[in-house]
């Protein structure tokens, strides 16, 4: 599952840069072999723990952090925190071999844009970057119906509302939530005041009785606003 298209290119054409967060050195080698043979996307740092990935992100400012969640010291998880502090423009993908729930939820809500599984293609990885780079939000494919699945199961959910309840631009404020964007982004390309875009989502989230930006994310998924790549 991917991100929604963007509206413009962040990137303006270049190439992605990208820091490797994981302690292990054969697997940050693997992954470098693979991310440098592709033509829109450098690696540009290699970190082997959490303390390193973020003094080498605030050095090297990349586009895209690809981050080991189980690192020792500092974990992964702490990690993209204070990262997201610092720099809160950095996007995150965890690459991660836990499939849990809660890992996905407290990842998400820790700010990763991205959350890709170890056991997972190497396409996987790719596409993630690419499409985090461009703005976007993605799920690792193998979690994408079950995810979907845990928002239709729970009662009293979003799921059976359907989108016509939305005024069209609650939809617009919604799809950009779940693609990523911050209110005063998502006010910039909708030419909106942060605090009228904060509304939207209100009146949005109680009309499909969602409960925050997880269920958020699982409702585009439901509607297909995130497309299959």
């Amino acid at each position: 599952m991917s991100e929604m298209p963007p509206t413009s290119d962040p990137l303006h054409g270049r190439r992605v840069r990208v820091l490797l967060a994981d302690d292990h050195a054969t697997v940050r080698y693997g992954l470098k072999l693979l991310i440098d043979a592709e033509p829109d996307m450098t690696v540009v740092a290699e970190a082997g723990d959490g303390s390193e990935a973020v003094r080498k992100a605030l050095e090297t400012k990349p586009d895209v952090v690809v981050l080991d969640i189980s690192m020792p010291g500092m974990n992964g998880l702490v990690a993209m925190r204070a990262l997201k502090e610092a720099q809160p423009a950095t996007r995150v993908i965890t690459l991660t071999r836990h499939t849990e729930d809660a890992y996905l939820h407290e990842l998400l809500r820790a700010g990763a844009s991205g959350y890709v599984l170890k056991r997972s293609a190497p396409t996987e990885l790719l596409h993630a970057i690419r499409g985090v780079a461009a703005g976007g939000q993605y799920l690792d494919s193998t979690l994408t119906s079950r995810v979907t699945a845990g928002f239709i199961a729970r009662p009293g959910g979003g799921a059976g509302k359907q989108p016509s309840a939305l005024t069209d631009r609650e939809a617009q404020v919604l799809r950009l939530i779940a693609a990523g964007y911050g209110n005063k982004e998502i006010g910039a390309q909708l030419t909106l005041s942060a605090k009228t875009v904060d509304a939207h989502k209100t009146n949005a989230m109680r009309k499909l009785d969602l409960r925050g930006r997880i269920e958020i994310v699982k409702y585009a998924v439901l509607q297909g606003w995130l497309d299959q790549t």
